[in-house]
């Protein structure tokens, strides 16, 4: 029986999307709200910035995965344009559910899919950039999620992992408390769950750092890899490129 991280717990490593799923299905109808919150409204800029580092073109064919509620789908959807194709997935149908409808209302459709990044339901090269934003730190198995999006993209494609990271020496101490303290105190009030940003702030700790994620994408497929640290480290955009 193979053990995995749960936030700091060890469970079995089969129990552990179910563990996950339950986390965002408590949270996902102040997904967004709790975003602004938390991140005092940063999070729009990392994702700007990753908009930015995709450089799409017009008929990009791009998969965004852990796709959530459907920010970075709907931004990469107005670069490709109409002869291009974004496909919005998560494994979390109340997220994925969120975002479909966020889309709509945005007067934009896209196909929109549940799956595991673990197991990618598509082809060989199919396309031109791969994103993932702060979704890979809950793949029970990482470095099989890597080398799927590794397998779907084309020649030459690009990966973008935004994610949590580790944030530089002298930000630590505060950064600790604001993770220990206040997020969990923020989740009861706005979410009425303490305990899924207490896994929040667990989970963070538990993820690879920049180094550590960047040889780990170096040995699942991608030749040519550089991160890009925000906000002191908070948040870190790694770049792969599949040679």
């Amino acid at each position: 029986m193979s053990h995995t991280d749960f936030g700091f717990q060890s469970v079995d490593a089969q129990d552990k999307a179910g563990r996950v799923r339950a986390v965002f299905d408590s949270v996902a109808a102040r997904y967004d709200l709790m975003n602004d919150l938390m991140s005092v409204g940063l999070h729009r800029v990392w994702k700007a910035c990753t908009v930015l580092a995709a450089n799409l073109d017009e008929g990009s064919q791009v998969l965004d995965i852990a796709g959530g509620t459907g920010d970075l789908a709907l931004a990469f959807a107005k670069k490709v344009g109409h002869s291009g194709c974004v496909v919005h997935t998560d494994i979390n149908e109340a997220m994925l559910r969120m975002g479909r409808d966020r889309l709509i209302d945005a007067g934009v459709v896209l196909p929109t899919l549940v799956c595991d990044a673990e197991k990618l339901p598509f082809p060989d090269a199919r396309f031109d950039l791969v994103s993932v934003a702060f979704g890979l730190r809950n793949m029970t198995h990482k470095d099989r999620a890597i080398a799927e999006m590794c397998r779907v993209l084309k020649p030459g494609g690009k990966l973008l992992v935004l994610e949590f990271s580790k944030v530089a020496k002298p930000l630590e101490k505060i950064y600790d408390w604001y993770s220990f303290k206040v997020l969990p105190q923020l989740g009861r009030l706005v979410a009425g769950d303490p305990a899924s940003y207490r896994y929040l702030a667990e989970s963070i700790r538990m993820h690879p750092g920049q180094e550590a994620l960047k040889s780990l994408m170096q040995k699942n497929g991608f030749g040519h890899v550089d991160y890009h640290n925000m906000t002191g480290g908070i948040v870190a955009l790694h770049v792969g490129i599949k040679c």
